[in-house]
């Protein structure tokens, strides 16, 4: 039967996962939103697929680079937490 500590440490270390595993990918996309807004705002150029399109490529291009390390960290829970399953259930 699991403790109230075990459920608690089981939620943690998901919500941990998923934020690291999406943080990568996250601060690109935050930081190319914010060079395209200051570019819109400088040369007041209002369109709107100039914020969508370097996004989409930008966030591309860090699923490349940065996918091993999201895959490896999210295997690394998953060979956990299938470890410990017996300790969970008996």
């Amino acid at each position: 039967m699991l403790t109230q500590s075990q459920v608690i440490s089981l939620i943690r270390d998901g919500v941990w996962t998923v934020i690291v595993t999406a943080a990568p990918v996250l601060i690109v996309a935050i930081a190319i939103g914010l060079i395209v807004s200051i570019f819109q705002a400088t040369t007041s150029i209002n369109e709107q697929t100039l914020a969508f399109v370097p996004k989409i490529v930008a966030i591309l291009l860090s699923l490349v680079i940065f996918g091993a390390f999201m895959l490896q960290h999210i295997q690394d829970y998953i060979i956990n937490l299938y470890s410990q399953i017996n300790q969970y259930l008996g």
